[in-house]
């Protein structure tokens, strides 16, 4: 199981590391390049596009057909799938691998996977399609669409089978095990004697309650959720910055030093060079915000958009938010509070930062922003996978699969398998190849939907 373990762990390495570095910041910039900076250009209107349509009661009503959400529903699903627990571990994991450097290296990735995303979210809403009378789309049928044949079929196929493992089954034990984690940490400090499983008992249950209440349910409740989420974290977190507001400065210039000169920042003891920053950086950004990686254009197909091109400038802001404000409130946390050389990682660097002005509340704190992400994380990627399960087996496997999930968010939370966590990397790593042929092969029709909408 060890040489397994290894085994899988080496090769999603590589594969994050070395291959999807190069091909997601290849496609970033090439469709920058090709759409004329949108990601700037539009960045006002894709912030209309998203807070108009919150505040807005009659979009919100106006549901339209069966299986369409409004456009800040279908943003709000994304951002919950988006903002996992990556925004508290990943950029924590960023930070002492790559140093403060890194994180330059991950605004970069974040600023050109703004404009994948744009094109992902405008391909969703071209192709989308109505199967069993119900709205639905995403990768799989836009791959259909650029590679026609046997060689698109089975691109799509090994897409749709590759999501279903790494988000429906793999990776929502790791976000349970991660729900269960974190309180078991708040359970030790006041000696509390409950087993991690009754957290992931009551996770499963309310999981089951949504699943069962349909895409409807999951956009009624991921609308709610997401800004009550964003909002505790950001309330919180800015709360402790500001605590320490005069180390802010400092914070930035290590961001920005570190970025090309690790050495200067962390010590030549510290073993980081210029190319550990980038790799941390852009490999842990491009996780957190999942562009290019297929999984939100599933809910942006869903979308009672206008037209295409809205939905894509959307879908743009989904990665802000994420990127940019939510992971970046977790990067000055833990910059300005100095825990960075406190020898943790991951979510236990996190609480460490929150504990230094907030003591064992840190921790709770911590734990409760880490349960909402996680939580909205598992509702996403549930129905990015339920999406792909319809497609290979028809409308019947749907609820099948929704039972496996539930089992598997139990199983997840009592158990932490370095293995399950592994090919959850891994499968993740292996949607983006398709994916990312298809964008390849219809950007021009992503500029023609561009140039035609944008006047």
């Amino acid at each position: 199981m060890e040489m397994l373990t290894q085994i899988v762990s080496n090769a999603s390495d590589f594969l994050w590391n070395v291959i999807l570095i190069i091909l997601l910041c290849g496609t970033g910039f090439y469709y920058t390049i090709r759409l004329r900076f949108i990601q700037v250009r539009k960045f006002r209107e894709g912030l209309g596009q998203v807070f108009g349509h919150m505040f807005s009661k009659e979009q919100r009503k106006n549901k339209g057909a069966a299986g369409e959400m409004t456009p800040f529903q279908s943003v709000a699903t994304a951002i919950a799938a988006q903002v996992g627990t990556g925004n508290l571990a990943g950029a924590a994991t960023a930070l002492v691998g790559g140093g403060p450097g890194a994180i330059f290296w991950m605004w970069l990735s974040a600023f050109f996977g703004m404009a994948t995303i744009y094109s992902e979210a405008v391909l969703a809403q071209e192709y989308k399609t109505v199967k069993d009378g119900e709205v639905t789309g995403g990768p799989v049928y836009y791959i259909h669409a650029a590679f026609k044949g046997t060689f698109g079929r089975v691109l799509a196929v090994c897409f749709a089978v590759f999501i279903v493992f790494a988000l429906g089954f793999s990776g929502n034990m790791v976000q349970s095990n991660s729900i269960g984690s974190a309180f078991a940490e708040v359970f030790e400090v006041y000696n509390l004697n409950i087993p991690p499983i009754a957290i992931g008992l009551v996770v499963a249950a309310i999981c089951a309650v949504i699943f069962l209440g349909g895409v409807d349910r999951l956009a009624s409740v991921v609308e709610k959720l997401v800004p009550l989420m964003a909002g505790i974290y950001i309330v919180g977190s800015l709360t402790l910055i500001c605590l320490h507001i005069t180390a802010v400065p400092v914070a930035l210039k290590m961001i920005f030093v570190g970025a090309f000169n690790p050495e200067a920042v962390m010590g030549a003891g510290a073993g980081i060079a210029v190319r550990e920053a980038i790799r941390y950086g852009v490999a842990r950004g491009l996780f957190s915000n999942e562009a290019g990686m297929g999984s939100t254009p599933h809910a942006h197909a869903r979308a009672k958009a206008e037209n295409p091109h809205k939905q894509g400038l959307a879908a743009m802001i989904s990665v802000f938010i994420d990127t940019f404000i939510i992971l970046n409130l977790t990067v000055f946390s833990i910059l300005t509070t100095g825990v960075l050389g406190s020898g943790k990682d991951g979510t236990a660097l996190t609480q460490a930062a929150f504990m230094t002005s907030f003591g064992n509340f840190g921790i709770i704190f911590v734990a409760v922003c880490l349960f909402f992400f996680a939580f909205s994380t598992i509702l996403g990627w549930h129905f990015f996978g339920l999406v792909n399960m319809k497609y290979l087996f028809g409308e019947k496997a749907g609820k099948v699969y929704s039972v496996l999930v539930v089992i598997f968010v139990v199983i997840g939370s009592t158990l932490k398998v370095d293995l399950v966590w592994s090919m959850s990397d891994f499968f993740n790593g292996l949607m983006v190849i398709p994916n990312a042929l298809a964008l390849w092969a219809l950007s021009s029709t992503v500029v023609k939907i561009s140039k035609k909408f944008s006047k």
